[in-house]
């Protein structure tokens, strides 16, 4: 039974294709997709790119071209759930898609069709990827230590805070075509969507998406995101640096300790 791990970034997987065993390269639907094995299990890795309909054209390929069993999205994501800070891991137990709205035919973020606006991860899966989670936080600083604290030559920030603040968070991710990145927009987006119930934890660009097409193809879905920014006003600066830095191992860690776990 072959695993899909899916990212937006090239550098949100790039240390797991160092890993791949008899690695094999396939170019379909426009995109690059590598199998082979990690931890004794066979693997397809691929990157969807950025947003909804990327991400699910590559899950579908995933399904139809490699016939997967499961898919697993790692990547990072904006916090904006009280107590989720940068270095933070969520993984996910639903989603729902922000700037769904078909209303007044439907009812706002209700996917049309299904009869919900939230869709939920494999309940299972999602519980490996927590425990990965949680030893990859356990072990951090000590085994493959963020050791963040310096300063690029660029002047960026650094992440010295990182280390300070680990937790492993588990609820509701919110989807949207938008790179989040204002504090008037978090705090709208989050109020409008908690007082119809819906109290999210972190905001990116392509879960949703898979978490749909996994829902119609009848396919385990589960997905960790690595808290890369508070997806407020300084969100663009920390974010290229912290996916290169700090990010990429994470996804390493979790991803490997997942796979020992199937």
């Amino acid at each position: 039974m072959t695993t899909a791990i899916l990212s937006a970034l090239p550098e949100e997987q790039s240390s797991l294709i160092q890993h791949l065993a008899n690695p094999q390269r396939v170019v379909h639907a426009g995109r690059a997709f590598w199998s082979g094995g990690l931890q004794g299990r066979p693997v397809v890795l691929a990157l969807s790119g950025i947003g909804k309909v990327a991400a699910a054209t590559t899950a579908t390929a995933l399904i139809e071209r490699f016939g997967v069993a499961r898919i697993v999205f790692t990547g990072v994501a904006g916090g904006v759930g009280d107590g989720v800070n940068v270095g933070d891991v969520v993984v996910a137990q639903d989603y729902i898609q922000h700037d769904m709205d078909a209303s007044p035919l439907f009812p706002c973020w209700e996917v049309p069709g299904y009869g919900r606006s939230r869709l939920v991860c494999d309940g299972a899966l999602s519980a490996l990827i927590l425990e990965a989670a949680s030893a990859c936080i356990s072990s951090a600083g000590g085994q493959f230590g963020l050791k963040s604290e310096a300063r690029p030559a660029s002047g960026g920030p650094a992440f010295g805070h990182v280390r300070a603040a680990r937790c492993v968070h588990h609820g509701l991710i919110a989807s949207g075509d938008r790179f989040v990145s204002g504090a008037e927009e978090v705090h709208r987006l989050r109020s409008t969507l908690r007082e119809a119930g819906h109290d999210i934890l972190a905001v990116e660009m392509e879960g949703a998406a898979v978490a749909q097409v996994c829902h119609d193809y009848g396919l385990p879905f589960a997905a960790v995101r690595t808290i890369s920014d508070r997806a407020d006003d300084t969100a663009h600066v920390d974010f290229s640096l912290f996916v290169q830095t700090v990010a990429s191992r994470y996804a390493e860690h979790m991803v490997l300790g997942l796979l020992r776990m199937l």
